[in-house]
This record gives structure tokens, sequence and C-alpha cells, in this order.
């Protein structure tokens, strides 16, 4: 029997051809829900068939996770791929505000205030 590189889920080495034999994104600011929207729908240099996809996906902002999910790809992958669009001017990002930013207490106490009026 011949041991064949796909499976169920398509071939087994796709995910690795498509991140460039990458495991890991050059930037490391791109989380689940990190946002990326295409600055440019333009694409001035022979990319990938996915690097173009993901650029016309962001039209509208798109977290990392809806990419992956859209694309249909690995998240490592997806985050290997819009890292290289980014460096590459094509997507910019807006990462989540840090867990370390706790509101205010007064902005608290004025949103108390608020649901005991109701």
């Amino acid at each position: 029997m011949d041991a064949s590189p796909y499976d169920e889920s398509g071939p087994l080495v796709r995910p690795y051809f498509l991140a460039g034999g990458r495991s890991r994104p050059a930037r490391t600011d791109l989380e689940l829900i990190t946002l990326v929207v295409s600055v440019t729908e333009q694409i001035r240099e022979t990319v990938s068939p996915e690097h173009a996809r993901i650029v016309r996906l962001c039209r509208e902002p798109c977290s990392v996770a809806e990419v992956s999910a859209l694309t249909n790809l690995p998240l490592m992958v997806v985050k290997v791929l819009l890292s290289d669009l980014i460096d590459r001017g094509y997507l910019i990002h807006r990462s989540p505000p840090s867990t370390t930013e706790i509101p205010s207490r007064e902005l608290l106490q004025a949103v108390l205030d608020g649901i005991r009026r109701l």
C-alpha cells in the first residue's frame, strides 16, 4: 500500500509549505482577537495566492481568528502569512488592549450608579 501525502483533511505538508517552512511568525503581537485590515487592494509584487486572498478578505477589519476560519488554514500558518503582509505594508493591525489596563474606580462607580438607576 502506497503512503499518500493526503488524508481526509488534505495534504499533510501544505501548511508547512504555505508558511515557507516557518513554524512561528516574525511578529509576536498577533493574538486571536488582533484586528487586521488591508491598506491597499493593489498588490505590487508577486505573492502567494493565500497572501492575495488574505488581502482581499481583510478589506473590512477581521480578527486573526476570523482570517484563520475564513481561509480554512491553521492559526499558526495564518499568523505567519499575516506577519508577512504587515511587514510588506499590505495590512495594518490593532492589538487588543492590555489585560493590565484596569478601569478606574470612577468609571466602575459610574456604571454601577447607572445600573442602580434602571
